[in-house]
């Protein structure tokens, strides 16, 4: 048996980022077709104000965190929905607005202490059993949402104006997919770290678009990349005594750079675009 498995903190670890490494692609597919990619970084400040209030005020920062997180993806659907503020411009302003926030309550309270820099950053040793129950509800949530409105998040994703022509919620699906991407920041928050977390909404999807074909195979695919970069990244966070959330991130850029080079070899062979 490797040695990393003799530790009762790795083996919770490394379940942690292997359902964290399924979830956040399954969510960030949506938000990378909308070009949306912008709302895990607002949401990740969201949380990490969350987290700040939470160490100020002695209460269970994960909480507060998932909270705020969740009020965050409220008011961001209802700025776009109700055309208060154009798309990218209500994420910019509630990502600067929370990210003072935070700086304020952080350098008027405790500071940067070693409780922070395991939320900002990810800490293997703080993942209990409970992080594990909470990220392995999400998953049913996620995996439930996600089968029950793929069509309905592929329509708004593709074009939400002929969704809506058609009769799809796009305001209640787009707050669905906001609320559930907040709490899976938060709950990633202790793998990978709130900074580095929208990483991996993202980058398994870039990678799973250069390999597959049709929004079923990308998502399988993009689950499959987030799973290798969590076990990859969290094994040499431990033999190399690195930081995790970093390790985890590099691991999945490499799985990009790779997933590129195979498509343009493809490309190459078939005489195709390697810009898929």
């Amino acid at each position: 048996m490797p040695s990393i498995l003799h530790y009762e903190f790795m083996v919770r670890a490394l379940l942690g980022g292997a359902i964290v490494g399924v979830l956040a692609p399954s969510l960030g597919m949506f938000l990378v077709l909308r070009r949306f990619s912008l709302i895990a970084d607002t949401l990740s400040h969201v949380a990490l104000m969350g987290v700040a209030v939470g160490l100020a005020t002695s209460s269970n920062p994960a909480i507060v965190a998932l909270a705020a997180a969740t009020l965050g993806a409220v008011v961001i659907e209802w700025l776009s929905a109700h055309q208060r503020l154009p798309g990218d411009v209500a994420l910019a302003v509630v990502l600067y607005a929370a990210l003072a926030v935070a700086v304020v309550i952080i350098s008027g309270a405790r500071g940067l202490n070693v409780d922070l820099f395991a939320f900002l950053f990810g800490s293997v040793l703080s993942i209990d059993p409970l992080d594990l129950w909470l990220l392995l509800g999400l998953a049913a949530a996620v995996a439930l949402y996600v089968t029950i409105f793929f069509s309905e998040l592929s329509q708004s994703s593709f074009d939400p104006d002929l969704a809506r022509v058609t009769g799809v919620p796009v305001g209640w699906i787009n707050l669905g997919l906001a609320v559930l991407t907040g709490a899976t920041i938060t709950l990633s928050m202790r793998v990978v770290g709130v900074l580095l977390v929208g990483a991996m909404l993202v980058v398994p999807v870039l990678a799973g678009q250069r390999l597959a074909s049709g929004l079923r195979s990308v998502l399988a695919v993009a689950a499959a990349i987030g799973i290798a970069s969590a076990i990859a990244g969290l094994t040499t966070a431990f033999y190399a005594d690195v930081s995790a959330g970093g390790a985890i991130v590099l691991s999945a850029i490499v799985l990009l750079v790779a997933a590129q080079g195979i498509a343009m070899v493809r490309s190459r062979v078939s005489g195709g675009d390697p810009e898929r």
